[in-house]
């Protein structure tokens, strides 16, 4: 029995990678009898038929299993901002490096566009993340060193890319890997604001331990999580031990979150977006009691 790394799903078929060879395979029957469904990142178990064939027996168990987009074992996000065009939304940030650590998924950031940013507000936004406790790079993908920075956060490693369009995700994937020419978005010069233009998951290889997810969706936010236990997915806020157990970082009094914010031990932006994905996250709670 031969084993594999999922690349690709269309039609029912699926590429598999084995050491330097892709080969289109067919999942068993029983499969979709026992409720099982084969992603893109799935590590599997297969037997070959000619050169090119496959069937797939079964699918080893996963790390992590993102449901949107669907895809399988990623373990690390790089979350894509830039400082402008469109201009930097903290509160998607935080969404979004909420929704991969909620995931299980590490996540950096990437902010882009640097050259067209003031060096005060960008190093003030690395600052605030940095204490996160976050890889952050601030890039400009028109030079070399700055597409090596974020290469080296993705060696080794499965990524996906997340953040809104016009933010460079396509830019950026073109410069990792040229020739590639993934299509994660193109901007509308008319409107300023991104197309979405990639249809399916796919694996990309980097290099021997390191691939790339073509992975549109991931962006379409929705936490999957309490209210109650989102705040620990704010991994800055564990620094501030309030007195209460079970604080939520509301109104509660003597609450040592809030306290930091004001007197800005933590960022207030950070503590600001936190109280309204909170209420979010509430708000849906209520509406489905």
């Amino acid at each position: 029995m031969a084993e594999g790394k999922v690349i690709r799903a269309i039609s029912g078929f699926f590429d598999i990678y084995d050491t330097g060879v892709v080969r289109r395979c067919r999942a068993r029957g029983v499969f979709k009898k026992q409720g099982v469904t084969v992603l893109v990142g799935d590590e599997v178990e297969y037997e070959p038929i000619g050169q090119q064939e496959g069937i797939v027996n079964s699918v080893k168990p996963r790390q992590t299993e993102l449901i949107r987009p669907p895809i399988a074992n990623v373990n690390h996000v790089l979350v894509v901002f830039s400082y402008v065009t469109p201009d930097l939304n903290l509160l998607m940030v935080d969404k979004t490096i909420a929704a991969a650590i909620i995931a299980g998924v590490t996540p950096s950031l990437v902010l882009t566009k640097r050259d067209l940013a003031s060096l005060p507000e960008a190093e003030q936004v690395v600052d605030i993340y940095r204490e996160c406790g976050l890889e952050v790079v601030s890039i400009s993908t028109k030079e070399a060193s700055s597409v090596d920075l974020v290469r080296a956060l993705m060696q080794g490693k499965t990524n996906v890319v997340a953040g809104p369009s016009g933010a460079g995700k396509s830019t950026l994937a073109n410069a990792l890997a040229p020739g590639l020419a993934l299509k994660m978005g193109a901007v509308s010069e008319k409107i300023g604001r991104g197309r979405q233009t990639t249809r399916h998951v796919e694996l990309f290889q980097l290099d021997a331990e390191t691939w790339l997810a073509d992975a549109p969706g991931f962006s379409q936010l929705q936490l999957n999580v309490e209210s109650r236990a989102l705040r620990n997915y704010f991994p800055d806020f564990a620094a501030f031990d309030c007195p209460y157990r079970g604080c939520l970082h509301m109104d509660e009094e003597s609450c040592l979150v809030k306290a930091a914010a004001e007197s800005g031990q933590l960022a207030s932006s950070r503590y600001e977006n936190y109280r309204q994905i909170y209420q979010e996250i509430r708000e849906r709670e209520e509406r489905m009691y």
